[in-house]
């Protein structure tokens, strides 16, 4: 897993502080750990692909969409949350709050099996 980000705009203003860049089929994301812009607007993804590897980044995707969010910045912005409970050993996604207040709790392993990997959708802000 490359987590380097190459060829970004010198001019380009980040409207985050915090990013995470990851590769998937030879194009770098930048995905954002903060929920709002320097304006106070909530953030919107800019652009959608498919997954189309198995990485520990589509796992905690995975796990998003399973409980009915598009990804961990969706889920703090409804949920109003800081972090979200991780497994320590393996970092994956442990326990997620639906949109109804159940709960989904998820295993340390893998969960996203190789033919739903497809099925998870990537975003970009």
């Amino acid at each position: 897993m490359d987590r380097r980000c190459f060829g970004l705009n010198p001019f380009f203003r980040p409207v985050h502080t915090i990013f995470s860049c990851f590769c998937s089929s030879g194009i770098f994301y930048i995905m954002s750990l903060h929920t709002f812009g320097p304006d106070g607007m909530e953030v919107k993804p800019k652009f959608m692909s498919r997954a189309k590897h198995w990485t520990e980044e589509i796992e905690n995707l995975y796990r998003f969409q399973q409980a009915g969010y598009r990804d961990e910045i969706e889920y703090k912005q409804i949920k109003k949350v800081d972090g979200v409970d991780r497994w320590p050993e393996t970092g994956y996604v442990k326990k997620l709050q639906r949109r109804d207040n159940t709960f989904y709790y998820y295993s340390r392993k893998r969960e996203c099996e190789d033919n739903d990997v497809q099925k998870v959708k990537v975003y970009a802000y």
